[in-house]
């Protein structure tokens, strides 16, 4: 039974890792839709309104750093202002540091830990 409302678009390239992100938020409640690329994410974004984007950072088409930063430059064409969640393999300071410029508001590692999810699920729910 789902019972959170947080809507929730995962943008990720790997099906293994966009359908283990995708079990874990069911498990928590909550529902999500999934985009293979940043490109797939901006038109979803520009036609459906989210409050959370999972964004990994390596995908084809357009990365979750030009996607972000897309998003952050263009608000008015978007049906809501979601917040971006990075979500990665590469967790060197680097990452994080660029992640955060462009304008994510989080990071979670992979292998993605539930209890790791939960936690920032809980900040914008």
């Amino acid at each position: 039974m789902l019972k959170k409302k947080l809507r929730i678009l995962i943008a990720e390239d790997n099906d293994i890792n966009s359908r283990l992100a995708d079990r874990m938020l069911a498990r928590l409640g909550y529902q999500a839709r999934i985009v293979v690329n940043g490109l797939e994410a901006i038109d979803t974004l520009q036609t459906e309104a989210y409050d959370l984007v999972l964004m990994d950072l390596q995908m084809p088409v357009m990365d979750g750093f030009e996607a972000t930063q897309w998003i952050q430059d263009h608000p008015d064409k978007l049906q809501q202002i979601p917040a971006v969640v990075a979500m990665t393999a590469n967790t060197r300071f680097e990452d994080r540091q660029k992640a955060a410029q462009v304008g994510m508001v989080d990071f979670i590692a992979k292998p993605i830990s539930l209890d790791r999810l939960r936690t920032v699920l809980e900040q914008w729910d």
